[in-house]
């Protein structure tokens, strides 16, 4: 693996390594797309963490950033097709993990 490679898998990894990125991307999958809602959606996420998993999350390319000039200001946030790939893959995660988990209780 080139260390180009390398360096952007390590970055993947810092960014849907974090316990919140997870959260942010099936909220806004899930059509809640301002800053705002996202807090209040995403239970016990802070304002700090929440901006920071935004700002990482878009850098990255999973998400798109819209700002609208009006007053107040208004940005919204909306997956990118590499975004939904990953919720997709999210998805079938959660799936296998629930099939996992009731296997176990037969």
């Amino acid at each position: 693996m080139s260390a180009s490679a390398k360096s952007r898998y390590f970055q993947l990894e810092e960014v849907v390594g974090c316990k919140w990125s997870v959260s942010v991307l099936r909220a806004i999958g899930e059509g809640v797309s301002r800053p705002g809602a996202l807090e209040r959606h995403i239970q016990g996420i802070s304002t700090k963490v929440l901006s920071e998993r935004l700002r990482k999350l878009t850098a990255y390319g999973l998400l798109d950033k819209q700002v609208y000039a009006e007053v107040p200001l208004r940005t919204e946030y909306e997956l990118t097709t590499n975004g939904e790939k990953l919720v997709a893959i999210i998805a079938q995660i959660k799936q296998l993990d629930n099939e996992i988990g009731n296997s176990e209780l037969i």
